[in-house]
């Protein structure tokens, strides 16, 4: 079979692939990031890519998502396009990744009292045997152990007692044992020569959709010495978990999944070891938490099931392994904890955020929300925890939106529009290239406060808003015109995003609102909403609440938490009693499966409006 040469621009990147092959996959190959939402099923048009050199021509399936100017330039969708020459590939600015705003800051904080770490090393200063007392080497450990610790057994695998007898006698019986918690009480993982007490580095890990977080810290001081994020570079296969399932139901598709994600983490925790100029063999044990589907990619875990009516995940509860045994570079006996799930859509990111949040504690009753393109609500107290997911969509992370982008480098994260004037400000202060989600929501709130579009989200079309055109009779609005874009075209909003926009806030306030009813509480009764994540550190909490995502709630009682999923990791990392709360939190946990609750359509139907049916939910909004 023909081979041929493709080399992608500006990043200067080659590499040689068969025929047939697409330019998605020869990207992959390359290791060239081009924007996938769909996951290869040609129907988001975010992987438009322009041959500079070179023959190849857009698809027939590509044609209703490209432009006849693009099409005339030589563009095609990377997803669609098989190679059949060699060619020269340049990435569009809106089809590349790009200093990404990646949340690693977050509150969580655990008590001294409770800082009992998952991993610890202790020093052992030895008698040395007599003939009086000649319990055998390991009991000599062990029996030290219990004095320091508490415990009554601890095991100690097979190449860690293998050293043992010679580690002792070499080191005059002074001798450092790293000692881990699992499941089944402690083991010992190392044996060092000598006082290595000061060298006890974990990572705690957010397994994000979207992002990749790794944390640094100091096991003995409890600090966050480093952190580091990037793009998970499974969004290569789709952005959604939904797309990714699909991909990793393929033929050897689980594998590359698990690869993706672990390459993400081993490459960021280098990064960290680098700069800080550690080991990675320091790093002695790493808690990870994610949603469920993430959580099986992580462990290699087949989560075909999940998205399939009845929604039945491999696990909910995951072994403690090695992590080593799904290839994390840190010490080859360093143990690997992966945070419980609750449901299928309910992952071990919610579980680490109400424990971070403090919510299991409070005999308040508190919420805590996480927006993306599935959104994730948990309520409760100490005495009660309920939950629930509603597939949100993408719209709030830039997908089914014409401009719509990830709040990378460019994109419009702030407008406001005033007497026909529109502002709006960009992540990094670049040149527009497209809008985020936050930016999506403040340019709802601005069109409507402004009478531009109605409460039914439809173009008020005899505004007389000389930005308003009819382009292909599609009503849209131009936020920023192209001589200030960097693409060179305007960045508009159309109705049809607008219309996804309000029916994925609808989703989200629908399973809220049916959430706190399945409670029989009112909105009043929740002392604080937390709101977790990067889009929601984001957010303009009371344009949020006049568009009608959230509920109308007094502002001060509504607290943005950050990253509370790698918070909750980061306190498990440094306490078994938060890990047993996780657990705890797992199992008590009522999920509402809103696909069978009757309900939640009609909530959804009365939430498809601006702000919402019924004014009475949302008395303080006034346009």
């Amino acid at each position: 079979m023909s081979q041929f040469s493709i080399k992608f621009l500006p990043d200067d990147h080659a590499v040689k692939v068969e025929e047939g092959t697409t330019i998605a996959e020869a990207a992959r190959l390359a290791d060239v990031f081009i924007n996938n939402l769909c996951g290869g099923e040609g129907v988001c048009g975010k992987c438009r890519v322009q041959v500079i050199k070179g023959s190849a021509e857009a698809e027939d399936q590509a044609m209703a998502l490209l432009s006849e100017e693009e099409i005339r330039n030589g563009y095609v969708l990377a997803c669609q396009t098989e190679i059949h020459d060699d060619l020269e590939i340049m990435i569009p600015v809106e089809s590349r990744a790009e200093e990404s705003q990646i949340m690693t800051g977050e509150a969580g904080e655990v008590s001294e009292a409770e800082r009992i770490p998952l991993v610890r090393k202790i020093y052992l200063e030895l008698p040395e045997p007599t003939i009086d007392d000649n319990i055998s080497d390991i009991e000599r450990v062990n029996r030290e152990l219990r004095r320091k610790i508490g415990w009554h057994s601890f095991g100690i695998p097979l190449h860690c007692l293998r050293a043992l007898s010679e580690k002792l006698r070499s080191n005059d019986w002074k001798v450092t044992a790293t000692v881990v918690r699992d499941i089944r009480g402690y083991r010992i993982q190392r044996i060092e020569p000598r006082d290595t007490t000061s060298q006890n580095y974990g990572i705690a890990v957010d397994v994000g959709t979207t992002t990749i977080v790794v944390q640094l810290v100091d096991i003995n001081s409890g600090k966050v010495i480093d952190v580091e994020g990037s793009l998970n570079r499974q969004a290569r296969y789709g952005e959604d978990v939904i797309s990714r399932m699909i991909f990793a139901a393929k033929k050897d598709g689980l594998p590359v999944m698990t690869e993706a994600v672990v390459e993400n983490i081993n490459e960021l925790v280098e990064k960290i070891c680098e700069r800080q100029d550690i080991a990675g063999d320091q790093i002695n044990a790493a808690v990870a938490a994610g949603n469920t589907t993430m959580s099986h990619f992580l462990l290699g875990l087949n989560p075909s099931a999940i998205r399939l009516d009845p929604y039945v995940p491999t696990a909910d509860v995951y072994p403690h392994v090695l992590a080593s045994d799904v290839g994390i570079k840190i010490n080859p006996y360093g143990v690997l904890v992966t945070l419980p799930s609750v449901a299928s859509y309910v992952g071990g990111d919610i579980v680490a955020g109400v424990m971070s949040c403090g919510i299991a504690d409070s005999g308040q009753i508190m919420g805590l929300i996480d927006i993306g393109t599935n959104g994730e609500i948990a309520i409760g107290n100490n005495e009660w925890l309920v939950c629930c997911s509603a597939s949100a969509g993408p719209a709030f992370e830039g997908g089914g939106t014409r401009c719509g982008m990830r709040a990378i480098k460019g994109a419009i994260e702030k407008v406001e529009i005033n007497n026909g004037t529109v502002e709006y400000e960009t992540v990094g202060n670049a040149r527009p290239r497209g809008i985020c989600g936050s930016g999506l929501i403040d340019c709802i709130y601005e069109l409507v406060r402004n009478g531009i579009i109605g409460a039914d989200g439809k173009f008020n079309r005899d505004s007389g808003d000389e930005r308003l055109l009819l382009t292909d009779e599609i009503p849209q609005y131009i936020i920023a015109p192209a001589e200030e874009s960097e693409t060179g075209q305007d960045i508009v909003i159309t109705e049809s995003d607008i219309d996804n926009l309000i029916k994925s806030k609808g989703a989200v306030f629908a399973a809220i609102k049916c959430l706190v009813d399945y409670i029989g509480l009112g909105f009043d009764q929740i002392e604080t909403l937390h709101v977790a994540g990067g889009f929601g550190n984001f957010l303009n909490i009371p344009k949020a609440i006049a568009i009608g995502l959230l509920p109308d709630m007094p502002r001060e009682k509504i607290k943005f938490v950050g990253n509370s999923s790698l918070a909750g990791a980061r306190m498990c990392l440094l306490s078994e009693a938060a890990l047993e709360k996780c657990l705890n939190i797992s199992r008590s946990m009522t999920n509402v499966e809103l696909s069978n609750y009757k309900p939640f359509m009609d909530e959804y139907i009365a939430a498809l409006f601006l702000p919402h049916t019924e004014r009475r939910l949302f008395p303080s909004v006034k346009y």
